[in-house]
């Protein structure tokens, strides 16, 4: 099933990802949700610093973490029931990557988050149709008492976030401003800029747009290897 066939039918689901998701507790626990998408929040955050981030511009997961207690600490004030926070990383692992990827994950697990790991075998491989498998299994497991999604465009959330906004429930997109534009323009999911939750970076990101060029002008990097045209599917070309 395609990524949009998954967001058409999304009220219908009910079933996990390919291996077993973090446990329910309790069919009166609602949820709030933070879904990562690592691979495309990769891809955006070496678009913006033209490269691969050094230690000083990689997330802080303790600080996402301690953002999304506080947001879940907000949105049950007031409310029946339990509700709990849910931190989900979704990641693909590249062949021979193992060893170098086990210690990041490793340190997500140690600070509270569940990790989503799929290998990545081609270019279908992607982790979106498993995320959004995920939420709407939350949406129906107990339901969600908010969620955000985090994802460098998010374009793949639009249709099932708006759908989860329209009954109500809290729904925001995470990302960076340059690339989520719909996101912020929304009128009915709120934008979040990752730089702006508290020390999520250590250091101030190279942001560079076309809307704050400097006079002298500026470089916008490539967001992906000119090689990467060699792999694509035919149909991909600029106009």
């Amino acid at each position: 099933m395609s990524v949009s066939e998954i967001a058409t039918e999304m009220p219908d689901i009910a079933q996990g990802t390919g291996s077993e998701a973090p446990r329910s507790s309790g069919s009166d626990v609602r949820r709030v949700l933070l879904v990562w998408d690592a691979p495309n929040l990769d891809m955006g955050l070496g678009a913006i610093l033209g490269g691969r981030p050094t230690a000083a511009y990689r997330p802080r997961f303790d600080a996402l973490g301690r953002w999304l207690l506080a947001r879940t600490a907000e949105l049950s004030a007031g409310t029946k029931g339990r509700v709990e926070p849910e931190a989900t990383v979704f990641t693909n692992i590249a062949p021979g990557t193992a060893d170098v990827v086990r210690p990041w994950v490793e340190a997500l697990r140690n600070v509270g988050f569940a990790v989503f790991a799929k290998p990545k075998i081609d270019e279908d491989s992607d982790v979106d149709a498993d995320m959004l498998a995920h939420i709407a299994m939350r949406a129906h497991d107990g339901g969600l008492a908010g969620i955000m999604v985090a994802s460098a465009d998010g374009q793949a959330f639009r249709e099932p976030l708006e759908a989860i906004a329209a009954k109500g429930i809290p729904a925001q997109v995470l990302g960076f401003r340059e690339h989520a534009s719909w996101a912020v323009t929304s009128d009915t999911l709120e934008f979040v800029d990752l730089e702006d939750i508290p020390g999520v970076f250590r250091e101030p990101l190279p942001r560079v747009s076309l809307d704050s060029l400097p006079d002298e002008g500026a470089w916008l990097q490539p967001f992906r290897p000119l090689s990467a045209l060699l792999t694509s599917r035919p149909g991909q070309g600029v106009a």
